[in-house]
């Protein structure tokens, strides 16, 4: 049994979520933050009484029992919904497995605790003609005008994550045969069609800032190597910023509903499915490794259908 700082132990889990199983930036920092947020709870309940404050790194690992694991949760149950405590004892019980495999402990404190029983939502996307408002309400004007249109486009004809399309290279559009490449979670690749009004969108998107680079610096951007789209700056462009500029746009527009990245993922999931798509190509597209977490697709479907037999069924 190790009796290496608890901190310590935490740093080398999510190290091995990097390196090991090729976890995104975003994951692995999503990790951490739950687990140094475990970590302190620990470091504050055991040492009340003990001795000083502050020396979380002093805590080892098998001090940690089920009671204290309980605990952190109640205090979570206080202060988060039902999907950010499920998603923080995920975090806790994958790291004592982790723990318990290479031998730092012998058995995993999480294993009897079940995870919170989540409430069930329904994606939120956008009714076509709303989606489609959005987009055509972005002018095409100017260099950024013609990048946000070529983002969005892209977002809803391929379904991407927002993490796929601002982590995406020039080489990952081929324009003659109408696929993008896409590096979704965990690196997988996956091949995605996308359609002729983005394709137009992101080649008049490219055009303009090869024209642009070159009257500035007297060179032409390479046309296979560096990101897709980049900001004001020539620098990759952000998720956070990729939200700002949807947030901006969607309220520019007059859209009632609150509008996300991912929900221009929702839309193209739920919209394929509403015109017929098999649920197997959905999944396929949108890189979900079960169908179950396709399904919930069809729940927007199938509630659409309902209320559209309700207005329309003349015996009630």
């Amino acid at each position: 049994m190790s009796a290496a700082p608890l901190d310590t132990l935490i740093y080398s889990f999510v190290e091995s979520l990097s390196t090991e199983k090729a976890y995104s930036q975003n994951t692995c920092r999503a990790y951490l933050h739950d687990l140094e947020e475990f970590s302190a709870f620990v470091s504050e309940k055991r040492l009340q009484g003990e001795g000083p404050k502050g020396v979380a790194a002093n805590i080892s690992a098998y001090r940690v029992d089920g009671l204290m694991v309980r605990e952190f949760l109640g205090l979570l149950h206080k202060k988060n919904q039902k999907a950010t405590v499920a998603r923080k004892l995920s975090a806790v019980r994958s790291f004592f497995r982790y723990l318990v495999k290479h031998g730092a402990l012998q058995e995993n404190p999480v294993d009897l605790i079940l995870t919170p029983k989540q409430d069930k939502t329904l994606p939120v996307y956008l009714p076509v003609d709303d989606m489609f408002r959005l987009l055509d309400s972005i002018a095409a004007d100017s260099l950024l005008g013609l990048r946000n249109r070529a983002i969005f486009e892209m977002l809803y004809s391929c379904g991407l994550r927002v993490s796929e399309i601002a982590g995406m290279n020039i080489s990952g559009v081929d324009f003659d045969a109408g696929v993008v490449r896409v590096f979704g979670k965990g690196s997988k690749e996956r091949i995605v069609p996308i359609g002729q009004k983005a394709l137009e969108a992101v080649r008049a998107y490219q055009d303009r800032l090869k024209a642009e680079t070159c009257a500035k610096t007297g060179k032409v951007r390479p046309d296979k190597d560096g990101p897709l789209f980049l900001n004001k700056n020539y620098g990759r462009l952000t998720v956070r910023s990729i939200a700002r500029i949807l947030d901006k746009t969607a309220l520019a527009c007059g859209l009632a509903t609150p509008v996300s990245p991912h929900a221009l993922r929702h839309s193209f999931a739920t919209h394929l499915l509403d015109a017929g798509a098999d649920l197997r190509v959905v999944q396929e597209l949108l890189g979900h490794k079960s169908l179950s977490t396709t399904q919930k697709y069809t729940h927007v479907s199938i509630d659409r259908l309902m209320e559209t037999y309700d207005k329309a069924h003349p015996r009630k």
